[in-house]
């Protein structure tokens, strides 16, 4: 009865201490976002650097080079962006030519329910004044997202060549924290993290392929040209949540409306792609991200759910590998350590 009301007690204090340590991850994502996103870079960044350093290279140089490679990386997926824009406008002349009679068939087929003109007017004019009314705060809101995120751009290769410039001392700090008694099993856990962010960016990589050949797939069935371009395309700039993919569907669209008669085909490119987007959200990432991480997908579903939550999409992106760092800790922790992990919160009198 005693040894039941220790481990409850003990379950209590760690209940409330895993739930402070959610507020401060709340509440402090300004801070840990960028330094996350930062930490993760460094890791997949950390065997060039070493390899290049062992090559002769200058430390400060290495780190130089390895944030040229992704800077070099995310200017192409910006080119890529750009390129889609300027196709899109140079079409976008032909898309006005062909919405204005569609939109005179639709007004027709609304009618056709007993909805008269005069009142589809009202309430198109309606609605304008209603997006007009909401456009100040829309417009508030997307600046306000846009500085952050030049923050953060800013912050992160920042926080990544720190990492890797100083990566003794954090090691020398944890092996303190660690103790001797667990100063092996870090390094075994250090080991294991570096091939876990691998993993977890071959299992992205992967995701993108398996997402590109679907949309190919469903593009070629439509008969869209230039299917396994747009299809790719579509895929790789699903790496800009959001915006990525309604910007890079925007062109396919646009071509399936011009190339084709009938409005049903965007509107097959739409179904395509959120039926893919439903696929990679719910089976696909899942599946093969836990797959690589050796992460069930339950704890997958449950990391990405968890980090929507705390820090939006950059937490369905960090929590996974967050996931898979958090397996490796607690498979090296032997039961000695739970032990005194008991010890710790449990500091009440015996009976």
């Amino acid at each position: 009865m005693d040894t039941y009301r220790l481990t409850s007690r003990s379950f209590g204090k760690l209940l409330q201490v895993t739930v402070f340590l959610l507020v401060i991850l709340y509440f402090g994502r300004t801070l840990f976002i960028p330094m996350c996103y930062g930490l993760l870079i460094a890791i997949v960044l950390y065997p060039i650097c070493r390899w290049l350093e062992q090559k002769g290279w200058p430390r400060s140089l290495a780190i130089t080079a390895g944030l040229l490679i992704v800077a070099i990386l995310f200017a192409a997926l910006l080119t890529l962006l750009v390129i889609q824009l300027q196709v899109f406008w140079k079409d976008f002349p032909a898309l006005l030519a062909k919405l204005k009679p569609a939109l005179l068939q639709l007004q027709a087929w609304i009618t056709s329910f007993g909805i008269s003109t005069p009142a589809q007017h009202q309430w198109w004019q309606q609605t304008l004044q209603q997006a007009g009314s909401n456009m100040g705060s829309f417009i508030k809101g997307a600046l306000s997202a846009g500085m952050g995120g030049i923050v953060i751009l800013f912050l992160v290769p920042v926080y990544t060549a720190l990492f890797l410039y100083n990566r003794r001392v954090f090691v020398q700090f944890l092996s303190r924290l660690a103790g001797t008694e667990y100063r092996e099993q870090l390094q075994h856990v250090l080991k294991e993290v570096i091939h876990t962010y691998f993993n977890f960016i071959k299992g992205m990589v992967m995701v993108y392929i398996i997402v590109g050949i679907l949309n190919s797939i469903g593009l070629l069935a439509l008969g869209i040209p230039h299917a396994l371009l747009f299809g790719m395309l579509t895929a790789i700039m699903t790496i800009i949540p959001y915006v990525g993919i309604f910007i890079s569907a925007l062109l396919p669209i646009s071509v399936a409306w011009i190339t084709r008669d009938s409005i049903w085909y965007p509107m097959g490119v739409v179904a395509v792609f959120g039926f893919v987007q439903y696929l990679e959200a719910n089976v696909i990432f899942p599946r093969v991200v836990a797959a690589q991480l050796k992460v069930s997908t339950w704890a997958t579903l449950v990391a990405i759910i968890a980090g929507g939550i705390l820090w939006g999409v950059s937490g369905m992106i960090l929590f996974i590998p967050f996931t898979g760092i958090l397996k490796i800790i607690s498979d090296h922790l032997p039961a000695t350590f739970l032990g005194h992990l008991n010890v710790l919160l449990d500091r009440s009198p015996k009976k």
